[in-house]
């Protein structure tokens, strides 16, 4: 196994900018260099990406951007100590020791463990003080490898002890005995948070006198409690960003929830908490199967923010279905030609390659073979989108009541397109699936049905009840408002199309991936259906206009930064470049970091551009089968060279605006200071 860091991967005392961007743009341009990343650009903007979900800054002047992903080909461990300190959003200030932890996308378990051993060394003290103080690079590298060495094998006996002081069940607390909690840490990436909360909630109940075990919910792996260990347990403690795995375990234990970083940062406030949670009987317990909404309302979140959550976790499982259902079905139309819809499932099912049918009218080359594969990934393309509503459907079920909502979830979403409700009846089916799952999970159960709840009696019941309710009251109101908004939407024509197009261009361009984007996107992939896109319909134009708006912002500040580079920093101009790429690959998140810098200036520019873009994209009648991609699935355009005008006009709106508001504010500071100056007299 090759060595995680070497002397190439350090840079002491390095001015790399003031903000995460700029520090992780360098350091991933030495994991390129080194040979051990395809592309700096692609690795940058995947740890930026991760960035945006929770800032990495930790208290203590430490940063720990992380990630997996595609351009890693080995795992890689660069460390800057930086002089100044660059943000990275940690509570008390800049950091000034940044660890970059890049992971391939399917990193193998050694590698992850020993990133996750380094992870963890960065909660104590003794070895950040030894960072600070290296001399040399190769004194860091030295430190580092100390600590991610994989420790000596244990003997048969010493596994076997091991073993049995996990899996030992714990005796009932005594009265006046210390407390004993449980927790479970899990962040997105499970490298580098993880174990760092488990850690620090470790130290804490040691200073606390507390018996704390942590089970962590990594990359690495762990092992999980033991059934003994969390039946003796009086509370227990969820540090976690996304689901807790089994939760159902935890069931009636009182419980204290936050984000990971809070483990980090507050470790010992956690604990305090946990331990007035065991004494008090009124405190918030953990609701069987349902541990994600136990998270939610102990954090005393609005119904809103959940809804928005249940709905997030639906698209975000339901996105796969919709570009490969779309990239075959555009794939299927550039072979075969647009008619292939009427015979496609025909030809798929009857005919072979040594029995090809008649080539299609508007087949590629007129070819009977092109026409064959053109049905294939027509047939294909179709069928995976009829996963689309049921997946949609299944996971918002999935994300109210875990596993047993699942099954009910996916009913409801394959009966709403059985009555032609649509994607409105996928999230109301799933809704109401994931919330009669939950009620009746949390119903106590004797002792001989438990083990029958969640597979049987839990999907039986709800799929019965919420399927009858969408059946006999829901279902036909649904269907009808998404057939009157289905006719609405073609209908547009003219003004109101181009109003629409402003009005998501618009949104696009606000938040760049944030919530209002994210709504707008995807309103657009939810139409994005094998229907619509062979009928050309307003659905297949709102997706071309969102696609066009989102990639405005990225070239717009590429553009400004290319000719007016005075306005910028030396970090800025360097996201610029990398924000070419990012723009073409409609990743609306690389004009972030300018937003983020001057956001009175940037967005409502961006904002400008996005809208024009839309509007010109609207009023052209572009249409786009593909719900990513960018400029590189610009076959699945109708009306390519609209695309492009309209996209570099909104570029153009954008870039004109950002930099004339820069402009004018660089012009007004100087006025200001010549003012200034000729006040100070003379001998000041």
């Amino acid at each position: 196994m090759s060595r995680l860091i070497t002397p190439a991967l350090v840079a002491l005392d390095a001015d790399l900018g003031a903000d995460a961007s700029s520090v992780v743009a360098a350091l991933a341009g030495r994991v390129a260099d080194a040979g051990r990343a395809s592309s700096a650009d692609a690795l940058a903007a995947d740890v930026m990406a991760r960035e945006a979900t929770s800032a990495t800054g930790l208290p203590g002047g430490i940063a720990i951007p992380h990630c997996r992903s595609e351009a890693v080909t080995e795992a890689t461990l660069a460390f800057a100590r930086l002089e100044p300190r660059a943000d990275f959003g940690a509570p008390d200030g800049g950091a000034d020791l940044v660890f970059l932890i890049a992971a391939p996308a399917g990193g193998d378990s050694d590698h992850l463990k020993l990133l996750s051993t380094l992870a963890r060394a960065l909660v104590r003290s003794e070895f950040t003080d030894a960072l600070r103080a290296a001399s040399s690079d190769d004194e860091v590298v030295a430190l580092v490898e100390d600590v991610v060495s994989p420790q000596p094998v244990a003997t048969p006996a010493a596994e076997g002890a091991a073993e049995a002081a996990t899996s030992a069940p714990a005796a009932p607390a005594a009265e006046g005995s210390p407390v004993r909690i449980v927790a479970v840490t899990a962040c997105p990436t499970g490298i580098a948070h993880t174990y760092m909360a488990a850690d620090s909630l470790v130290q804490a109940g040691e200073r606390a006198g507390i018996d704390l075990q942590v089970e962590t919910q990594g990359s690495s792996g762990a092992r999980p409690l033991s059934s003994a260990t969390i039946a003796g347990a009086d509370a227990v403690i969820f540090a976690t960003d996304v689901g807790v795995k089994d939760a159902s375990r935890f069931a009636g234990k009182p419980v204290i929830v936050s984000g990971v970083k809070r483990a980090i940062n507050e470790p010992d406030t956690m604990v305090s908490e946990a331990v007035a949670a065991a004494a008090d009987p009124s405190a918030k317990r953990v609701d069987g199967v349902a541990a994600a909404q136990a998270d939610e309302s102990s954090s005393h979140q609005g119904i809103g923010l959940k809804l928005r959550q249940w709905l997030l976790t639906g698209v975000s499982y339901m996105i796969p279905f919709v570009a490969a259902g779309g990239l075959l079905i555009a794939l299927g139309f550039l072979l075969a030609g647009y008619d292939i819809t009427g015979e496609g499932n025909k030809i798929a099912l009857e005919n072979t390659i040594f029995n090809l049918p008649a080539a299609g009218d508007h087949a590629l080359f007129g070819s009977a073979l092109a026409t064959y594969f053109g049905a294939l990934l027509f047939s294909l393309g179709a069928w995976a989108f009829g996963f689309l509503v049921p997946a949609l459907a299944g996971y918002i079920a999935y994300a109210i009541a875990d596993r047993p909502g699942i099954a009910p979830g996916f009913v409801m979403g394959f009966l709403a397109n059985q009555i032609g409700a649509g994607f409105l009846g996928g999230i109301v089916g799933g809704i109401l699936a994931g919330l009669i799952a939950h009620q009746i999970a949390k119903q106590e159960a004797p002792r001989w049905l438990a083990g029958l709840m969640p597979v049987v009696i839990i999907p039986l019941v709800t799929t019965l009840v919420s399927g009858l309710l969408m059946l006999m009251v829901l279902g036909k109101p649904i269907a009808d408002f998404s057939a009157g908004l289905t006719d609405k939407l073609n209908g547009m024509t003219g003004g109101s199309l181009i109003l629409l197009g402003v009005i998501l261009g618009a949104m696009m361009g606000f938040d760049l991936g944030g919530p209002v984007n994210k709504a707008a996107y995807v309103f657009a992939t939810t139409g994005l259906t094998a229907d619509a896109i062979a009928a050309g319909g307003a659905e297949v134009k709102i997706m071309a206009a969102v696609m066009i708006a989102g990639m405005v912002p990225p070239l717009a500040m590429a553009l400004s930064t290319a000719v007016r580079s005075t306005l910028y920093t030396e970090a800025e101009k360097e996201n610029g470049k990398a924000a070419w790429l990012l723009g073409a690959a409609f990743i609306s998140e690389g004009a972030i970091p300018f937003a983020a810098a001057d956001p009175l200036r940037v967005i409502p520019s961006m904002m400008l551009g996005s809208a024009t873009a839309g509007a010109i994209s609207m009023g052209a009648g572009v249409t786009l089968a593909a719900p990513h991609g960018g400029i590189f699935v610009l076959f699945a355009v109708d009306h390519v060279l609209w695309f492009l005008v309209a996209l570099v006009v909104g570029t153009l709106v954008s870039a004109a605006s950002v930099t004339l508001l820069k402009s004018l504010r660089t012009e007004k500071d100087s006025s200001e200071f010549e003012h200034v100056y000729t006040r100070v007299p003379v001998d000041a």
